[in-house]
């Protein structure tokens, strides 16, 4: 079976490599129907990354937000027609103490391999979850940012002392807003505060006890516990501003990805006794418990509706350029792809 791949070369330039998948393996073989575009996609795109990250990585299909169609599957798992999400990351040993997200030695889609840009793909049985019917499937195409906030949220739970009376997210963008949309499910006798610096973005955040702009925060707010979605240059600020707010012995989540050093207040992280520990990328386990909260929380799905940006039907490579081009516009929200290659 000839399939097409939807390689990015070099910086804005998409050029279409043919495989052979091998049917005789046993394995699943999906048609990604909804993508969804990410910001590390973008940086490959724009060629934001360094000149040697580009020349270690490319050409590679982009594109790690999957919900696909199952076409074929030798193993028995799946029915035709089945409607999955598709699991990036791939580990390739196992580990009783380290996660599959967090193993040197697993391998990501998108990064260094190829994503979902692609008319198929061949995958194990137990990288696909199978979701209901009605889930909205927009919403499934970002179902693997929803799963990377569950794991930063179970990574918490096993974490932070029990005291939740109060919790802050700092940053108004995607992560910001599934992180604390879940949080305001998973945690329901908490108050959620959420921090950030743009007014139109913080008004998304209707279902939060208070959206507050970081110029604004009032002295006497006190916080049992933190989590930063900012990255890049503006990470610095936000970690300091949750040091200045946190109560003693809270728990600071770091979850947004900085290019350089950042400088915190360590002397304040150690007299208050702080926790502060940092979570990337999800597996598994993560993906069955965001496909079973899509499934029971019809409300949160409707909220997650809020996020769907550009819808772009693609079946051309132009299309996909457009596609990139309307993700820059956006300040929240996801563009979604119509995979109909």
């Amino acid at each position: 079976m000839i399939n097409s791949i939807y390689q990015l070369t070099a910086p804005r330039m998409i050029e279409v490599t043919y495989d052979e998948i091998d049917l005789s393996v046993p394995s699943v073989i999906i048609r990604p129907t909804r993508l969804s575009i990410c910001k590390a996609d973008q940086r490959y795109y724009q060629g934001a990354r360094s000149k040697a990250v580009l020349r270690k990585k490319l050409p590679m299909a982009l594109i790690h937000e999957c919900m696909g169609e199952v076409v074929f599957d030798s193993t028995g798992t799946f029915k035709a027609g089945d409607r999955v999400i598709a699991i990036p990351n791939t580990p390739i040993e196992d580990d009783e103490i380290i996660a599959e997200n967090y193993r040197t030695t697993s391998k990501f889609r998108s990064s260094g391999f190829d994503g979902f840009l692609q008319d198929y793909v061949q995958m194990d049985p137990d990288r696909l979850v199978k979701v209901a019917d009605f889930v909205n499937p927009d919403v499934c195409s970002f179902a693997e940012l929803i799963s990377v906030a569950m794991h930063v949220i179970s990574r918490f739970d096993k974490i932070a002392h029990k005291r939740r009376d109060t919790i802050g997210v700092w940053g108004d963008g995607n992560l910001g807003f599934i992180i604390a949309l879940l949080l305001n499910y998973l945690c329901p006798n908490t108050r959620i505060y959420v921090f950030g610096i743009n007014h139109d973005k913080l008004s998304y955040f209707s279902f939060v006890h208070e959206a507050i702009h970081i110029d604004d925060i009032p002295a006497d707010l006190k916080l049992d516990h933190c989590f930063e979605c900012v990255g890049g240059p503006g990470a610095e600020n936000a970690i300091n501003q949750a040091i200045d707010h946190i109560n003693p012995e809270g728990t600071i989540v770091l979850t947004g990805v900085s290019e350089n050093n950042t400088a915190i207040n360590t002397r304040m992280v150690l007299e208050r006794g702080l926790r502060m520990f940092g979570s990337s990328r999800s597996g598994r386990e993560d993906f069955v418990k965001t496909v079973k909260f899509l499934e029971e929380n019809k409300e949160a799905v409707r909220y997650f509706e809020n996020l769907i940006g550009d819808v772009i039907d693609v079946r051309t490579i132009p299309d996909i350029h457009k596609a990139f081009d309307a993700d820059l516009t956006y300040r929240i929200g996801k563009t979604v792809l119509h995979w109909n290659k």
